[in-house]
């Protein structure tokens, strides 16, 4: 539905000359599916957005959407925005706050170069405005709605074209924590019942693995891994992949040895580490294994068995209701571990920590 080929963007003037926004991205995005791109400020999200939008030129690449060839470097084809089958919210929800939600949802039917009647204008406004269950408010003025109803007529006038493609620019930053939650549930509902396809920009991790069929994580211009949620966030392929989605802990060493399934030994400061290696990694390679806090097991007596069990001390335990946030001292290194909040520990306990193999990963530590 959306492809994505070799997209390069560079800015020419202002404070951002010469800088390449964008540095031959590609990826597919299938019909129906919910794919975004996540990534931090200035990585290039928002510009491959603009350039599928067509809000932004690109200066190589193609870009096809719904089977439309939209832009292309190689034979100049640059379709405008108003023509592309794409609806668009914007981060600041850019509704009209003299008009009525009606009114607001029908401005682009009004505007636009097909001509369409008073009547064809009115059910397509009043069918968009139930698909966004906001039905009854169709008089009242856009300034009286709530930071959820306005998210939801911004939604409406995207959808009042019927696009065959939604681009969603941060569309819950503006909102409030408690807001922001429910409404990722409310947008992600929507998308599955209509089927749109969409396209979703978001430097909000919980947003990226909660919203997604498919992540594609960006850094300075490029995608440096795609992927399902489960996927990003449980075998991140590189130490920025691993800081960024999520809290995970790293313990510098050196690849001892490999295995043909994927897994091998790395030698720490703390003992040796038995983890899962990267394919591209090879013996002697100084590497990082990560692991997340959830995946740390915490022993208060020294277990039988078990791989990966290194002893430490607690540092700090912080009851947090939910679970114990602890910091483990293990030499040189400071882990942090979700624990469950019955467990009882002081500052200076000694306890074990046990790293299973499967949760663990070595990355190359240069990344």
């Amino acid at each position: 539905m959306i492809e994505v080929k070799s997209l390069v963007k560079i800015f020419a003037d202002g404070k951002n000359a010469g800088v390449k926004a964008v540095d031959r991205v590609s990826f597919n995005v299938e019909e129906g599916r919910f794919y975004t791109l996540l990534g931090p400020s200035g990585c290039g999200k928002t510009t491959t957005l603009r350039c599928i939008a067509g809000l932004e030129k690109a200066d190589e690449g193609e870009i096809i959407v719904a089977g439309e060839k939209v832009y292309s470097a190689s034979d100049r084809t640059f379709v405008p925005a108003y023509r592309r089958p794409i609806g668009m919210v914007f981060q600041s929800y850019a509704i009209w706050p003299h008009m009525t939600v009606f009114e607001n949802v029908a401005f682009p039917l009004r505007v636009g170069k097909q001509k369409v009647s008073h009547d064809e204008i009115r059910k397509k406004v009043m069918t968009a405005i139930e698909q966004v269950e906001l039905g009854g408010y169709e008089d009242r003025m856009a300034t009286q709605l709530s930071g959820g109803q306005q998210q939801r007529l911004a939604l409406a006038r995207a959808l009042v074209r019927e696009p065959k493609v939604l681009l969603l620019d941060e569309p819950l930053s503006n909102l409030d924590a408690k807001l922001r939650e429910r409404m990722r549930v409310e947008l992600r509902e929507l998308q599955r019942r209509l089927g749109i396809t969409t396209l979703y920009v978001t430097h909000d991790q919980i947003e990226a693995l909660s919203m997604s069929n498919v992540i594609a994580v960006m850094s300075a211009g490029v995608t440096v891994q795609e992927g399902t949620p489960r996927e990003i966030y449980l075998q991140p392929r590189s130490k920025f992949v691993a800081q960024f989605i999520g809290s995970t802990n790293q313990i510098s060493g050196q690849v001892i040895n490999q295995a043909s399934d994927g897994t091998g030994t790395v030698r720490t400061d703390e003992g040796e580490i038995s983890c899962g290696i990267l394919s591209d990694l090879r013996t002697g390679d100084k590497v990082v294994v990560v692991v997340r806090p959830e995946s740390i097991v915490l022993h208060q007596r020294k277990p039988s068995h078990g791989d990966n069990v290194l002893e430490g001390k607690i540092g700090a335990a912080m009851f947090l209701g939910e679970y114990v946030d602890c910091t483990i001292e293990l030499g040189k290194n400071v882990l942090e571990t979700h624990q469950p909040h019955s467990l009882r520990v002081r500052r200076g306990d000694s306890v074990w920590v046990e790293l299973p193999p499967t949760d663990c990963m070595a990355l190359p530590a240069e990344q």
